[in-house]
């Protein structure tokens, strides 16, 4: 057995080799691979899930991949996204107060979290046999789609109420009723948060004035330290001394910037106010379900090759925060996520180069038509919950797509008669 796996990590090896120094050559596959790519970057980005679910089988089934090199260049595309997304979003505010539409004390709350339960994924990845993957994806995927589907029709019920109130007070006030237009009626205190009445209209200001720095400063600084752990585990043996040490100093690293931040919204010296309405008043229960939802976000990530937004997007609508500012906070958090794994791919040699950056280009370029649409579509329809379904629909397809790929690949290797256990971990090299 033994002897088995080390024939079919040299064969992997020579493929990985060759895949690497493949040049990007233009047809039939590539230009359907880049319509799907293009449609699947374009809807991730407004949900806040990356689109991984469908880069993957897309790159496999379609341009002829094999898996862990779809993987790769799926990292590659998600970064591109995410990166293009964040910039345009970096601009907007909040749709109804005067705040950044990103909420940077949850990215302080989430984002170690994440990554550290990242790390955890790629160690169970070797671990676990696939077939064990694709039930869990399966499980996970459907359960967080229809969540976030009853979540949007929950939402489109009450901006349908909104828009009535809204009419009739202005046919009370005598105004005619073509200027009657979606203003969002702001509930509960907002702890001195100015309230803007603009309805989802998202006006753009200054990068420099719309980040908030020292904040920004941290998630950055837990994201060098984590990638430079993961590059020196990269090199040395897998299960050493060495190696299980690199793995355990994440753990202080990820847990102390999270507990940090979660002490300060228990004490209330934070606050999380993109809600709107009354200041969420935090339980240590509550705090530490919504950090553990955080690693198994990166958990799901490490293990399938996606961003984490795919719980994350519908954790945050939980939390009743608007579907814009769940989706730029969401992809935020997950670009720290998907561009660590891109930098540790790209040093391992995973993926042709002229491959990954044709794909990230068709990402970046459809991420942003996908926010500058829907965010016009949002502004003509008064609708945000136009993001909830976009989220919803991306999960419940990915679902389709990557358990559907990882159920022909179990019943092709149940044919095969190959082994469908767990992986010994210690026989993996990086």
């Amino acid at each position: 057995m033994e002897q088995l796996m080390t024939l079919n990590q040299a064969t992997l090896l020579s493929y990985s080799i060759l895949c690497y120094k493949r040049e990007l050559e233009f047809g039939w596959r590539v230009i359907v691979g880049s319509v799907i790519g293009f449609f699947a970057a374009a809807f991730g980005s407004v949900g806040g899930v990356g689109g991984g679910g469908i880069f993957v089988p897309m790159l496999t089934l379609i341009i002829g991949f094999d898996p862990k090199t779809s993987t790769a260049i799926s990292k590659c595309m998600i970064t591109g996204a995410a990166g293009a997304t964040v910039y345009y979003n970096l601009k907007l505010r909040h749709p109804t107060l005067d705040l950044p539409i990103i909420d940077y004390d949850l990215a302080l709350l989430l984002q170690p979290m994440l990554l550290l339960g990242i790390s955890i994924g790629v160690v169970l990845n070797t671990l676990f046999a696939d077939w064990m993957v694709t039930v869990l994806l399966i499980i996970l995927f459907i359960a967080t789609s229809t969540k976030s589907f009853f979540k949007g029709v929950e939402t489109w019920k009450k901006e349908t109420i909104i828009k009535k109130e809204v009419s009739r007070r202005l046919a009370s006030s005598n105004a005619g009723a073509g200027d009657a237009t979606y203003k969002l009626l702001p509930g509960g205190p907002t702890n001195g948060v100015r309230v803007r009445n603009d309805g989802y209209k998202t006006p753009e200001v200054s990068i420099v004035e719309n980040v908030y720095w020292k904040d920004f400063a941290v998630i950055l600084a837990v994201w060098v330290i984590l990638l430079l752990l993961h590059l020196f585990k990269n090199y040395t043996p897998t299960c050493s001394t060495t190696y299980w040490i690199l793995n355990l100093l994440q753990v202080p690293v990820a847990v102390g910037a999270s507990a940090y931040e979660a002490v300060c919204l228990y004490k209330g010296t934070r606050v999380v106010m993109s809600s709107g309405e009354a200041v969420i008043t935090w339980k240590v229960h509550q705090l530490i379900l919504y950090c553990c939802c955080g690693i198994l976000a990166g958990i799901v990530g490490g293990l399938l090759g996606l961003g984490g937004g795919f719980i994350l997007g519908p954790l945050f609508l939980e939390l009743g925060i608007p579907p814009q500012v769940s989706s730029a906070t969401a992809t935020f958090v997950m670009i720290f996520s998907s561009s660590m794994s891109a930098i540790q791919y790209y040093l391992l040699r995973r993926f042709p180069v002229p491959y990954a950056l044709y794909f990230v280009a068709v990402a970046t370029v459809a991420a942003l038509v996908g926010q500058h649409v829907v965010r016009k579509i949002i502004s003509i329809v008064g609708r945000a919950s136009v993001i909830i379904f976009v989220l919803a629909f991306t999960i419940f397809v990915s679902a389709l797509t990557l358990g559907g790929f990882g159920i022909a690949d179990t019943i092709r290797r149940i044919k095969e008669g190959q082994y469908m256990g767990f992986d010994n971990i210690c026989a993996y090299s990086p």
